[in-house]
């Protein structure tokens, strides 16, 4: 399994505000993503800096706090879960996120910390 990507990944009721944070810290808007699964609740935007830094800002309105995950993509999703899961994370739901272009899933460890794991299909 390779990791291909690492970065911040921000869940918000209040996307909006959150993308203007961000873009005075210098990022701009890279693509928006709005077709997962059908879900009009969610909608993320992926933003990157001069540096190519990267932080995912992704809205819904079920979530009763801002959340703060860790991306993971990786080139092997399954091997990848496995992994994680072997040192004790777990997902909420054994449920992945699949559309056209990617599959993901939050996985949450005992000690608190998240990660999304991503995996894009080419």
């Amino acid at each position: 399994m390779k990791i291909t990507g690492f970065n911040p990944l921000i869940v918000t009721t209040d996307q909006e505000n959150t993308i203007k944070l961000f873009e005075e810290l210098g990022f701009e808007r890279s693509h928006t993503k709005d077709d997962l699964e059908g879900r009009e609740d969610i909608v993320g935007v992926r933003m990157k800096d001069a540096n190519g830094f990267h932080v995912d800002i992704v809205h819904t309105d079920k979530s009763k706090q801002d959340r703060v995950y860790v991306r993971m993509n990786v080139d092997d999703f399954d091997e990848a879960k496995e992994l994680l899961e072997k040192h004790g994370l777990k997902s909420l739901t054994e449920q992945t996120v699949e559309d056209a272009s990617s599959k993901s899933i939050g996985m949450y460890a005992p000690s608190g910390f998240s990660i999304s794991l991503v995996q894009h299909i080419k």
